[in-house]
C-alpha cells in the first residue's frame, strides 16, 4: 500500500534536517563559549588599568598634598622667624659669665612690640652688615649714664646690680656724664673689661629703632637651657 522507498526517502531527510539543526547549535554553543573569555579578559584588563590609573592619581595626590605642607611648613616658619622668634649663636667672651661662647639663644622680635625695653634686658642690635651685638640694657631713655671708680651711676646714684663680672677698669665714653635722649639705651657687655660696647665710639648708644629683640632662653647646650 505505502511505497517502502520513498518513506524510508522522508525519514532520512528528516534525518538530515535535525542533523543540521544540532551541528549548528553546537557551533553556535562554542562560539558563545569561545567568546565569554574574551570578554571577561578584556574586562579584568580594564579593571587593571583601572586599579593602576587609581594608585598613580593617589601617589600624586599624597605627593602634592606633601608640597603644599612643605610650603606651608616654610612659611610659618620664615613668618615666625621674621616677626617672633629668630635663632643666633653667641660668639666671643664679652657676656660671660651670663652666657658663653657657643652658646645658642633665642631671640624674642615681638616682645617690644607690647612694652618697651626694660633695664638689664639683654638686647641683640646690628653692628655691620651681617654682625650682630648681644649686650645689656643699664640706661634708658633720658637718664644720664657715668663710670667711675668702677661702678656704673644712673643719674648721679650707683647702680646695684650683679650681673658684672667684675669691676670696671676703663669708662670709656662714660668716664663723663653721658645724657640718654629719647629712645636711646646704654648697653654694656657682662664681662665688662672684655665688652665693646657704648663706651666704644664705634658703638655708641643704642636707638630704639636698631633693637630687633630680647633675649628669651637659651636652647644649647641642653644643660644649660634657661629663659632670661
Amino acid at each position: 500500500m505505502y511505497d517502502e522507498s520513498k518513506i524510508e526517502e522522508s525519514l532520512e531527510f528528516c534525518h538530515d534536517i535535525e542533523k543540521y539543526y544540532k551541528d549548528k547549535k553546537i557551533k553556535y554553543t562554542k562560539s558563545e563559549e569561545k567568546s565569554v573569555p574574551c570578554e571577561s579578559m578584556e574586562q579584568a584588563s580594564f579593571v587593571r588599568e583601572e586599579k593602576k590609573t587609581s594608585v598613580i592619581l593617589s601617589v600624586l595626590k599624597e605627593f602634592f598634598i606633601l608640597i603644599i605642607c612643605l610650603l606651608l611648613a616654610y612659611g610659618i616658619a620664615s613668618l615666625v622667624n621674621e616677626y617672633f622668634v629668630h635663632q643666633t649663636r653667641v660668639e666671643g667672651i664679652s657676656m660671660e659669665d651670663t652666657l658663653d661662647n657657643n652658646d645658642y639663644l633665642l631671640i624674642n622680635k615681638f616682645i617690644y612690640q607690647l612694652r618697651e625695653p626694660k633695664r638689664f634686658d639683654i638686647i641683640v642690635f646690628p653692628y655691620e652688615y651681617n654682625v650682630f651685638y648681644i649686650k645689656r640694657i643699664i640706661g634708658l631713655p633720658g637718664e644720664t649714664v657715668q663710670i667711675k671708680n668702677g661702678s656704673i651711676y644712673i643719674n648721679g646714684e650707683k647702680l646695684e646690680e650683679n650681673y658684672g663680672k667684675e669691676e670696671i677698669d676703663e669708662g670709656g665714653t662714660a668716664a663723663e656724664p653721658i645724657t640718654l635722649g629719647q629712645d636711646e639705651y646704654f648697653v654694656l657687655g657682662d664681662n665688662r673689661n672684655h665688652s665693646l660696647d657704648s663706651r666704644e665710639p664705634t658703638i655708641g648708644i643704642i636707638p630704639r629703632e636698631k633693637i630687633i629683640g630680647k633675649a628669651w632662653m637659651r636652647i644649647f647646650p641642653f644643660q644649660k637651657i634657661q629663659f632670661f
